[in-house]
């Protein structure tokens, strides 16, 4: 390294140009008058007596007086050491500021790991209570019990809410009062294994703890909708397709409300399949802009992965997959309708409702 490089770096390190240039020339020099220093240097004469007391504050010289004022440097093992330190904090900051720009951006979502199961339920509580359009839960009866009057609450303001309860332990849970279950869900079923609580809210929030017996207690909030439609397909097939139905207020008969375009599919195929027709109102957003937008027609065509709801055999697990979407003729021309998460359709539809079948 040339002397140029040297001062840059010293004057990098902290020193000013006049610091890095004296310390340099008492380097050089080795034990001199101040005077021969600032003619060596490009340190001005009135300045050098200040510029070297600096350096000497900082440990990088001594000054002593033999007649006039001298300076030699000390031994460099202490600003070896600082510019070694000063070194390592500039790598590190150099190897953070490339994590942080690696790492994906948390400003469009909100991720939160909690300690207490009691934060995952109040805040499940107070996301409850402000759906709009449906909410999935999975819970014992006591948590079912807490989370009651947000429940109540919901339902009040005309959200579908579906609840699966499963017990604390391997005995079977407690099955509340169809009256109870009237004003808190919209269906229910009943799971009889321990399970996780969950909450969904508006295919966006998540509401996850694992079950009290588990070796640690955490609990995770996350506000993502892709998070969200992974943890709505753990509650379709362990929380809710095969388990039995203790409560629904569903009507069988045209107005009919969907949430979940794969239940709709699976009750109108057979009907449509033997020559009926069906009115449906959907309302959603835009898959490609994001805009809310209804519409109305007629069911024109289904595609469904699953099988024939007509057979008598149950729908299988491996059933539930795959598309699933149904095309409106409107007024404006046809419109292909998908479910949570769809990307080939144009709109993705939140609620469907069968106004009428002929």
């Amino acid at each position: 390294m040339d002397t140029d490089d040297l001062l840059e770096t010293l004057e990098d390190a902290g020193l000013s140009p006049y610091q890095a240039s004296a310390y340099v020339t008492v380097l050089e020099l080795g034990a001199s008058p101040a005077t021969d220093v600032a003619k060596a240097s490009a340190v001005p004469d009135p300045r050098i007596y200040d510029v070297l007391r600096d350096l000497e504050a900082a440990g990088y010289i001594e000054t002593y007086d033999q007649g006039s004022l001298h300076a030699r440097a000390h031994s460099p093992s202490d600003v070896l050491s600082d510019l070694r330190s000063r070194a390592n904090r500039f790598e590190t900051a150099a190897e953070e500021i490339e994590a942080r720009w690696q790492r994906p951006a948390m400003d469009e979502h909100n991720v939160s790991i909690v300690k207490r199961f009691e934060t995952v339920l109040a805040r499940a509580d107070e996301l409850i209570r402000s759906a709009n359009s449906q909410v999935q839960v999975g819970a014992t009866p006591a948590e079912y019990d807490a989370l009651s009057d947000a429940l109540e609450t919901a339902v009040d303001n005309g959200v579908d809410v579906r609840l699966c309860l499963f017990p604390e332990t391997d005995e079977t849970p407690t099955v509340p009062d169809t009256d109870d279950l009237a004003v808190t869900c919209t269906e229910a079923r009943i799971r009889t294994i321990p399970s996780p609580f969950l909450a969904l809210i508006d295919r966006s929030w998540t509401c996850f703890a694992p079950h009290r017996e588990s070796a640690n207690e955490y609990g995770v909030l996350v506000d993502d909708r892709a998070h969200a439609y992974v943890f709505n397909w753990y509650f379709l097939t362990c929380l809710w397709e095969v388990h039995e139905t203790i409560y629904s207020d569903r009507s069988t008969e045209p107005p009919m409300t969907f949430v979940d375009i794969r239940r709709c599919i699976r009750e109108l195929e057979p009907l449509l399949e033997h020559g009926a027709t069906a009115q449906v109102r959907v309302t959603g957003f835009a898959t490609e802009t994001g805009q809310s937008r209804t519409i109305e027609g007629t069911i024109t065509d289904l595609t469904y992965g699953g099988v024939n709801t007509a057979s008598p055999e149950p729908t299988p697990l491996s059933g539930l997959s795959g598309k699933a979407s149904l095309t409106v003729d409107t007024d404006d021309g046809p419109v292909t309708v998908g479910g949570w998460g769809a990307m080939l359709e144009t709109l993705e539809a939140t609620e469907i409702v069968v106004e009428s079948i002929d």
